[in-house]
């Protein structure tokens, strides 16, 4: 299974514990290529329809539907979780996820 950088996968979250976002939605996939290409698992973002004012949250619009990418939700999950490719997030998106994702990692 090829999975990139920057597609969007649905993606089964369950089990879930305390207010880990459930259920199979789809999920950013924000680990590099390389990583992508030799480890069983993956770094993503899950994406949610219910919008919230935090930080750790951005816009985004995919198929046609209007949500957020959940940068406070990250999950390294296993490649045997991942269902089906449904496409890629567009570039002016993906830049603000790494500009958030950035903020959210550096050490003060």
């Amino acid at each position: 299974m090829v999975i990139k950088r920057f597609e969007i996968w649905l993606s089964n979250l369950d089990p879930a514990v305390g207010s880990e976002i459930n259920k199979t939605r789809p999920c950013l996939v924000v680990s590099p290529d390389e990583a992508n290409k030799y480890l069983n698992t993956i770094v993503a973002l899950p994406l949610t329809s219910t919008m919230r004012s935090y930080p750790t949250r951005v816009n985004c619009v995919f198929k046609n539907k209007k949500g957020q990418i959940a940068i406070d939700q990250i999950r390294s999950l296993d490649k045997i979780r991942m269902i089906m490719k449904m496409g890629r997030l567009d570039d002016i998106t993906c830049k603000k996820v790494y500009e958030i994702l950035q903020e959210y990692f550096t050490y003060i």
